[in-house]
Order: C-alpha cells, then structure tokens, then sequence
C-alpha cells in the first residue's frame, strides 16, 4: 500500500491534477466536501458534441408538438491545484547596457624618460647638455674636447662654467610621484628659469635630443634651427655631442647655423 506523500507523488508524474478515490484508502488524507457535492445541472446549455441524427430518422421532419427528448450533456468543472511558477528573470539588454554604462577605457602607462643633462655657462650663453653616459665631464672626454671646439668657433670662452649637478630623470626610482614626459619638461624648464632670472642669457643652446624635447618642446626636426621658448628667449637646437662624432657630416650644417647667430652674442661679449 503506498501512503499519502507517495502517492501524490506518482499523480504528480502521470500529470494527474484532481481525482477521486472509489474506495476508502488507507493512510490517505480525509476528503475534502466541497468535492462530493453533486454537479449542477443547467437547463439551457446545449451539448457541442451531440450526435448526428440517424439516416433512418433524417427523412421524418420534427413537428411542433413532438416530445422526442434532447440530449444534453453537462461539463464538471475542472479543479486545478495551482502550481509553483518559476521567477520570472530579468531581461538583460547587453546593448542598453552598454549604452547606460560605457566601458572607460584606461590611458596607456607611459614609462618616465630617461636622462642625464648638464647646464654650463660660456659668456652670455646658457648650453644645456645631454650627457650620453649620465656621468658629468671629464676634461678629457672626447664630447667634452668637441664642445670646448665649437665654443672657441663661436668666439666664446672654451672653459665653460658648469653650473650644479647634472639634471637627472626620473628624479626617484619609487614613489607615487609623476615622472612621465609632462612632469619631466615642466622640471627641465622650471630649472632653467630659475638660472636665468639669477642671470639672463643671450642665447640658449640644447645640444642633444633630450634637451630641445624637454626643454624646448621640439624634436630632431630642429636641428640646427633657432626658435624662441616662453620665459627663456632664444633658443638654438643642436645634435648631441655623441651623433656629432658618429656622423662627422652633420658638423657641416652646425657651422652654418652658427655663423649666422654669431653676432647675437659676440655683439654682448664685445
């Protein structure tokens, strides 16, 4: 015999939604009344499935007196036991989405310059320097023997004051600090204004790559061109020290542009 749970169960699978027992069954729960009660029975309901006449009979007609019954047939109502629905989940719209909440997308990490620079003084000229090997001048390093060259060509003092230490980035190899590119040209140009207000110059030369970046905000393209720097005045960008002894070719185009800025400064130093 298979108690109430079980056998609720086994309806449960054959899709089996309301039933009656023809006998008592044992461990069953009582029945409910309201079940039991007789069907009621509606006079003016006409059944949809009614038979179709009989041949036999088709050929008589119906006369108005005639007491043939109807037949009519009477639906039960069908009692559902209501089912647990599942929740319903939320739409998700992956373009509305989207839309609502764009993705931001994250700016590329720069990694900070790198780069050595030495400031010198010849008569009224400032030469901001790059140091190719980040280690300050020896008197008889080849680049500083060219510089002292191109100096004494200029018609200015060849023994250059040098003035501080070098300027080197990144100033830290930790912290939090910014040491992209930004913070690196406001630092170089920060540092010469504050030498030029404690003395001005007639001329600014940048001599390497790093120097007219950083702090004339300009590249190679400049070479050997003079332009003007906001806060520092005149400035004339050169190739490094290093190229200029690895492509003796370039000397050429330097004397060139020097002879023609000689007397900005050779007019002061008279």
């Amino acid at each position: 015999m298979l108690n109430e749970p079980r056998r609720r169960a086994y309806l449960t699978a054959m899709q089996v939604v309301s039933w009656l027992p023809r006998t008592d069954l044992p461990f069953a729960a009582p029945s409910r009344p309201e079940l039991l009660a007789p069907l009621p029975v509606f006079e003016d309901e006409v059944a949809d499935s009614a038979e179709p006449t009989a041949p036999a009979q088709a050929g008589h007609a119906a006369t108005p007196g005639s007491s043939a019954p109807v037949t009519r047939t009477v639906e039960r109502p069908k009692i559902e036991v209501p089912r647990p629905s599942p929740a319903a989940k939320p739409v998700v719209n992956p373009l509305k989405d989207e839309e609502a909440e764009p993705a931001v997308a994250k700016a590329p990490v720069v990694p900070p310059p790198r780069f050595a620079l030495q400031l010198l003084r010849a008569g009224s000229c400032l030469l901001l320097v790059e140091l190719a090997t980040g280690e300050p001048f020896q008197s008889r390093d080849p680049s500083y023997l060219l510089l002292k060259d191109m100096l004494r060509a200029a018609g200015l003092p060849d023994s250059p004051q040098i003035i501080g230490e070098p300027v080197r980035w990144p100033l830290l190899v930790r912290g939090q600090m910014d040491q992209g590119p930004e913070a690196a040209r406001d630092f170089v140009q920060g540092f010469l204004y504050a030498r030029t207000e404690e003395e001005p110059c007639t001329c600014l030369w940048l001599i390497g790559l790093p120097a007219i970046r950083f702090a004339g905000e300009v590249d190679a393209q400049s070479y050997n061109l003079e332009f003007q720097v906001e806060g520092l005045g005149s400035a004339w960008a050169l190739p490094g020290l290093e190229l200029l002894m690895d492509e003796p070719l370039r000397k050429a185009d330097v004397w060139r542009a020097m002879r023609k800025l000689m007397a900005r400064w050779k007019s002061v130093n008279e």
